[in-house]
């Protein structure tokens, strides 16, 4: 367990470098927003990867829990003038708990009957943002949040605001790769194998569950807070049931059950409606065709692309280092390359 923290650890630590470093590669501030909306679309990304692709929960109604945060915490400070701090502990909080409320009848759903279940979640809460005006603001938004102000210290820059997003990025990571190398990532990936054989595991379903997906709406709920007081502006077309499509889309098109591919497609889907702004009039097309071609040539995701890449790589370098005495170090049909394939060798946790 020691070893396997150490990796995590040293793993995150170079994931923060590297975020750490890309501001100073910019070259228009404009793309540090977007670097920030990365950071935020990945926190949530990593929830969603714990309950899908290791547990096998499908949820489409995370924006709701993202929508439902970014409210709880305009309302506190903006309309009740409650301390920044207090905010964010009762975005969590509601969030939390609703998620509870919701997970526990839903949860005893499977499949796609789940799916249309937190779909129908995400449906009722854009309806309530939307006609609750008084409250929220309606259609029109919620406006005059105030800018992050933390124990003392304003977040007044999009730089300093980017260090912070990109240290709760790393943060929620490197709890994540905890929680996968811990007893309850066993659980969940057990789960996710078969229920049956996990119930005769002595395997906790429902609290397993349970505790997954709330752990994943409290992701999304501290995404909704930092963006919330980002942009000082919130609006339920921010958090409809596209934007859950477009999240599902990002842990599948980088990995499912593969931590860091999740990240990679959230950064990916983000950033490249940005590129794609030059080809305005054929936008959604070269998006669309993007994707296609992504799901055809990666059907297992970034993750599962870059892995075979490396293993056809080692074959290939295994062939033309061990021609002269048969072969051997390339033989990749034998016992050494069936473990590299089982579960969880290849770089997968």
């Amino acid at each position: 367990m020691r070893a396997l923290f150490s990796s995590s650890l040293a793993q995150t630590g170079l994931f923060l470098a590297l975020l750490l470093a890309a501001p100073w590669l910019l070259t228009n501030d404009y793309y540090l927003t977007v670097l920030i909306l990365c950071c935020l679309n990945a926190i949530i990304v990593v929830g969603l990867n714990l309950l899908m692709g290791y547990a096998g929960q499908i949820s489409l109604g995370h924006a709701a829990f993202y929508g439902l945060s970014a409210y709880t915490t305009a309302v506190a400070t903006a309309t009740y003038q409650l301390p920044m701090e207090l905010g964010l502990v009762l975005a969590v909080a509601v969030t939390a708990l609703i998620a509870v409320g919701i997970g526990i009848p839903a949860l005893k759903l499977s499949g796609h009957y789940l799916g249309m279940a937190t779909m129908g979640f995400g449906l009722i809460v854009f309806i309530f943002l939307n006609e609750t005006i008084e409250l929220t603001g309606g259609p029109s938004g919620f406006v005059g949040i105030p800018r992050l102000e933390l124990f003392g210290y304003a977040f007044e820059t999009d730089r300093s605001y980017y260090v912070l997003t990109a240290c709760c990025l790393a943060g929620v990571a490197l709890l994540s790769l905890n929680i996968i190398h811990s007893r309850a990532g066993r659980a969940l990936r057990a789960i996710h194998t078969s229920e049956k054989a996990a119930m005769t595991a002595a395997i906790d379903i429902a609290r397993y569950k349970l505790l997954v997906f709330v752990l994943s709406a409290v992701y999304a709920a501290l995404a909704g807070f930092l963006y919330a007081h980002y942009l000082s502006f919130v609006a339920p077309s921010s958090f409809g049931f596209l934007f859950s499509v477009e999240l599902i889309t990002m842990v599948v098109l980088g990995g499912m059950a593969d931590l860091w591919g999740g990240i990679a497609g959230a950064f990916f889907l983000t950033m490249l409606p940005e590129f794609l702004r030059a080809f305005e009039d054929i936008e959604v097309l070269l998006f669309g065709s993007i994707l296609v071609l992504s799901m055809l040539l990666l059907p297992d995701g970034f993750a599962g692309g870059l892995r075979r890449l490396a293993r056809f790589a080692a074959a290939r370098l295994g062939r033309s280092g061990g021609g002269a005495d048969g072969g051997t170090g390339g033989d990749v049909d034998g016992p050494d390359a069936a473990k590299a394939a089982a579960p969880g060798a290849g770089g997968r946790p």
